[in-house]
């Protein structure tokens, strides 16, 4: 497969597109594209990621820069680190939720956030056009710091004030809190358990072994997560969690051992801020973003507390640009990433998670209790492969529904009426076309997707 190049990095298979030479030359590129200083680097586990990590920091050295090195940890701590040293720059090395035999970057600039459009045009061309500079000086010694960057995040979170941490740990340890941990034996398989012991939770490790090794596929989605569903069942937890391998995503299951789906991550998220009086301030509104293939949950939950909400194209950076924009109280993405830039402008289970904590440990509640309070919509989605050039289909559909109540930000979006809404858009990360659909039935729900299938496989 070649390099997928995106908002969201780079990725590609092992022994095709994802070869040293290359990896090398996106890696100097990076460097001649943004200021001097110190790079951090961190990887999620993949056995890959140990020789990828060693071609990145001899190329960051080779080009006259420091390593603050984290080693396995998940995006969200290089995230974090970034932000929080006087590092310049930020590399993650995952595939985030690709299968093992991918692997890739993830770029960060000085504040701990992805590239944006402009400043990944500014790298590209220096990539596309070889205009790549090394700057080895044999005056000056060049070194690759080790950091334990596990603490750092925990504490950031937990000595924050943001949470009522002795009255969470104290409730829950009360319950005799039990949460099944699936990390898939990768970048969240100390820090996840780390977190929920601090919390006042029992914790049952199910994959934790953090060898890299996926245990099953790796993308934390309802029918990869059987094991974990069982595990809580047979263990009598209140809950499990899932993350990706790079742990910037979070998925739930219930003490029932039922997955209460991706989208409600964010919906809990969003409720458990807006009920928390402490992350009120002077500078935040009362404001969510959150993309525009998010479930409409979040409108239905902010309007109870006169929040707005405001909608981005689909990526991390698209998100935390609107939030930076609106001064969002928080954020995220439908598939399991919750951002709250009280800690750092980035999707982070490790927030998620203690904002579930937060709320459930508050208001005594069971996971299912919570879930089943959310509003009730039903979503389809899935990915189609197509015939015709990507960009041409969305170009067609665009002709085909002008005049009707349609985003074209990214891809298009069409609002049927206030509970039913359709996105088909190009994937940033895979090469298909990706089809959502939301109503507040299920057979209208697939009957809508159904439809906007038919019209995709008609025009293509």
């Amino acid at each position: 497969m070649p390099i997928i190049r995106s908002i969201s990095g780079i990725r590609a298979t092992l022994n095709d597109g994802l070869r040293p030479d290359i990896l090398t030359k996106y890696v100097a590129a990076y460097c001649n594209a943004i200021p001097k200083g110190d790079i951090v680097v961190g990887r999620d586990g993949r056995p890959s990621g140990k020789w990828i990590s060693e071609l990145v920091c001899a190329t960051i050295n080779a080009c006259g820069r420091n390593v603050k090195l984290l080693d396995i940890c998940p995006t969200p701590t290089v995230q974090l680190i970034t932000e929080k040293t006087d590092a310049v720059g930020g590399i993650s090395i995952t595939a985030s939720h690709n299968p093992e035999q991918w692997n890739g970057l993830k770029f960060l600039n000085q504040e701990g956030v992805f590239l944006n459009k402009e400043e990944n045009e500014r790298f590209w061309i220096l990539f596309d056009t070889d205009d790549i500079e090394y700057s080895i000086n044999p005056s000056n010694e060049i070194k690759i710091e080790k950091i334990d960057s596990l603490q750092k995040h925990i504490d950031a979170i937990v000595n924050s004030d943001l949470f009522d941490v002795v009255r969470i740990k104290s409730q829950l340890e009360s319950r005799k809190f039990k949460i099944v941990v699936d990390a898939v034996n990768a970048s969240g398989s100390t820090f996840v358990p780390q977190l929920l012991k601090v919390l006042g939770c029992e914790v049952i490790e199910l994959f934790t072994d953090n060898s890299g090794i996926f245990p099953h596929t790796p993308e934390p989605i309802t029918e990869n997560l059987g094991q974990l569903c069982q595990s809580v069942i047979d263990n009598s937890a209140d809950l499990g969690i899932a993350v990706d391998p790079d742990a910037d995503r979070l998925v739930l299951i219930d003490e029932n051992g039922d997955a209460i789906g991706e989208e409600k991550t964010i919906a809990i998220a969003v409720k458990s801020a807006l009920e928390n009086n402490r992350l009120k301030s002077d500078y935040y509104e009362n404001c969510i973003t959150v993309n525009l293939s998010t479930s409409g949950m979040t409108e239905k939950i902010a309007s109870i507390y006169d929040a707005v909400v405001e909608r981005s194209a689909v990526g991390e950076i698209n998100v935390v640009s609107k939030m930076k924009e609106n001064k969002s109280l928080v954020g995220g993405e439908g598939s399991g990433g919750v951002i709250l830039p009280h800690i750092h402008y980035g999707r982070d289970s490790l927030v998620g998670i203690t904002l579930l904590l937060d709320i459930i440990s508050s208001k005594n509640l069971s996971l299912s209790e919570l879930s089943n309070s959310l509003p009730v919509v039903f979503m389809i989605k899935d990915k189609i492969e197509i015939n015709s050039n990507p960009n041409e289909l969305m170009n067609k559909l665009k002709s085909k529904f002008t005049g009707y109540n349609i985003n074209t930000e990214d891809g298009i979006r069409i609002r049927i009426n206030d509970n039913e809404w359709v996105h088909i858009r190009i994937s940033n990360t895979e090469p298909i076309v990706r089809i959502i659909t939301e109503s507040n039935t299920r057979a209208r729900a697939k009957e809508i997707f159904d439809d906007y299938k038919t019209i995709l496989q008609e025009i293509s």
